[in-house]
């Protein structure tokens, strides 16, 4: 067998593939991990109490462009062993879509904020039930449309109008993509409530992933429809 058949053999088997999967979540990880420190450390020290809403809505702040970079990094990812960048992949993607990610995440952190508290304070406020229900389903319907945002915004070149309304567009247009963003926010808020944020953080790579591969219809749609 020639050297090169082997190196190839070596670098896209299945172990070397399964190997780079790892190498490339960890290293994708770390970076997020990185970039979002400066809000998710005095996030973790907060106490769960509703007056820290506003203040737990701007330490998620720097984790929006962070998680845009792992969106880009890991939809770029390599299963040849021989051929990783994810690093590269991860700051080329921070470079590229920071602002934008921004332009996403800061109406949205805003709209929870404002949510939140109003539940939070609902008998104070003398907010009735059924709004407390609708807000929560406008609070829902927000994040799912973030998510498809920050997907169409840290993968293609459009406008912030544009990304907007693709985001809501697919919402409709990709129901199955619309339903696996839900389980992963419900399993989210799950280990959130019942572990802690630092369980959530640890595991970041890992949600941004199954983001990844469950948009992958929505990607297709997009790259066909409005690319070409």
């Amino acid at each position: 067998m020639s050297d090169y058949a082997a190196m190839e053999r070596f670098g896209t088997g299945p172990l070397s593939r399964g190997a780079a999967m790892v190498y490339t979540l960890l290293v994708t990880e770390f970076l997020l991990l990185l970039t979002s420190a400066p809000g998710l450390v005095p996030l973790l020290l907060l106490g769960r109490d509703a007056s820290n809403l506003p203040l737990a809505a701007a330490c998620l702040l720097p984790a929006v462009p962070a998680v845009s970079a792992a969106v880009y990094a890991l939809h770029r990812r390599r299963l040849d062993l021989t051929d990783l960048h994810p690093a590269a992949a991860f700051w080329r993607g921070y470079r590229l879509n920071a602002g934008s990610a921004l332009r996403v995440g800061v109406p949205w952190l805003a709209l929870l904020a404002i949510v939140a508290m109003t539940v939070a304070h609902r008998g104070a406020a003398g907010v009735p039930g059924w709004w407390t229900v609708l807000l929560v389903v406008i609070a829902l319907a927000a994040t799912l449309w973030a998510a498809n945002a920050l997907v169409i915004t840290s993968l293609f070149a459009f406008r912030s109008v544009d990304v907007a309304r693709l985001a809501a567009w697919f919402l409709g247009r990709t129901p199955k993509v619309t339903a696996g963003n839900l389980c992963l926010l419900i399993t989210a808020a799950a280990v959130t409530a019942y572990a802690t944020e630092a369980m959530l953080a640890v595991a970041a790579s890992a949600f941004v992933l199954l983001l990844v591969l469950n948009a992958r219809p929505l990607i297709d749609h997009v790259r066909e429809e409005f690319t070409q």
